[in-house]
């Protein structure tokens, strides 16, 4: 019986388990350990109720089940954050769905549109990168 990569989970990094350093995952994955780095799904992403991520998280589809990102999101898909999630960071994606005593502290671009999604994200990238070189005095 073959899974397509939508419902059978490629990768895994357990509870307990931690990276140092930035991933990159061919298909589906599940989090649930501590990742130092960013995150490059080319496939659905789960972030389990017990992982912590500080880095940017990308992927087709996120779902964060209670864990901790402390870094943006892209994700052209969906992002979909569950009780109890925190992300510290930026969200680009056409659709986001929240549950209650969710945390985001950083900017959101949902727009179902993918001509409107594509602009808004190249035209906050570009305001992030000229504010980033903006001297302060």
């Amino acid at each position: 019986m073959a899974f397509s990569d939508s419902i059978s989970i490629n990768s895994i990094l357990g509870t307990g388990s931690s990276i140092k350093g930035s991933i990159s995952i061919n298909g589906f994955a599940r989090i649930d350990g501590d990742i130092d780095g960013n995150v490059d799904a080319a496939g659905n992403l789960i972030i389990g109720e017990n992982a912590r991520i500080r880095g940017n998280v990308t992927a087709r589809s996120v779902t964060v089940i209670g864990g901790i990102i402390l870094g943006n999101i892209v994700s052209p898909e969906f992002v979909k954050l569950l009780e109890n999630s925190v992300v510290i960071g930026d969200i680009q994606t056409k659709t986001i769905m929240s549950e209650e005593d969710v945390i985001i502290q950083g900017h959101c671009i949902s727009i179902s549109d993918g001509e409107e999604y594509e602009r808004s994200c190249s035209r906050w990238e570009n305001a992030k990168s000229i504010s980033s070189m903006s001297v302060r005095v």
